[in-house]
């Protein structure tokens, strides 16, 4: 083999329902393991207060959006609400080509297109990780989403339904991780990670 040439990189999928701690335990990846690059998304909501364009979402009109998903330039999308969200090809094929590492925080919807996708693409067949964030029961869950404070009563129950029709779609994954604490979520991913990366290595 020529070591000259790069490998293709890693892209890791996250995913869990609202509640789980998953986008905390991205951002901390993120962080704390330089190897990876993270992947931004697209969405047609509006920008939140201190949101970036390009940095913390690809932010288009709904016209814009939908020429995007009729011209092929999205891996997976989703209607979520009354908005859009997606993932650009081209925020995962040049990086992956070179040999950088990628990490995608989406949903289980959009975990399912990646996944049929990567059958047959030859840049992510063989090098997509799938990994689920478990919370270890319902209950816990619903107290999470209740300690956030930022959501109403029929929204909480609302994300609850959508919760247990998402775990039970854990088995499709590479990898489930069973949540405790913050720790131990990141020291799991991060140890799925590297084994994932040696296991290619080898």
């Amino acid at each position: 083999m020529d070591n000259n040439i790069p490998q293709t990189g890693l892209l890791i999928i996250v995913s869990g329902p609202a509640g789980s701690g998953k986008t905390t335990l991205c951002d901390r990846m993120l962080a704390e393991v330089p190897e990876l690059w993270r992947v931004v998304t697209s969405t047609t909501r509006q920008p939140r207060v201190g949101e970036t364009d390009h940095v913390d979402y690809y932010f288009f009109d709904h016209a814009t959006f939908e020429q995007k998903i009729a011209e092929g330039h999205f891996y997976e999308h989703a209607h979520v609400h009354s908005n859009i969200y997606g993932t650009l090809k081209s925020e995962v094929q040049d990086k992956l080509a070179i040999g950088t590492d990628l990490l995608l925080n989406i949903d289980v919807q959009g975990a399912a297109q990646m996944r049929q996708t990567a059958l047959t693409d030859p840049l992510l067949k063989g090098h997509v990780v799938t990994v689920f964030i478990m919370p270890r029961t319902l209950e816990e869950l619903e107290q999470r989403l209740r300690g956030r404070a930022t959501d109403a009563e029929d929204e909480i129950q609302r994300r609850m339904q959508v919760a247990t029709a998402e775990m039970q779609q854990h088995e499709l994954y590479d990898h489930t991780i069973l949540s405790g604490s913050r720790g131990e979520d990141f020291l799991a991913l991060q140890k799925i990670y590297f084994d994932e990366k040696a296991q290619r290595a080898e």
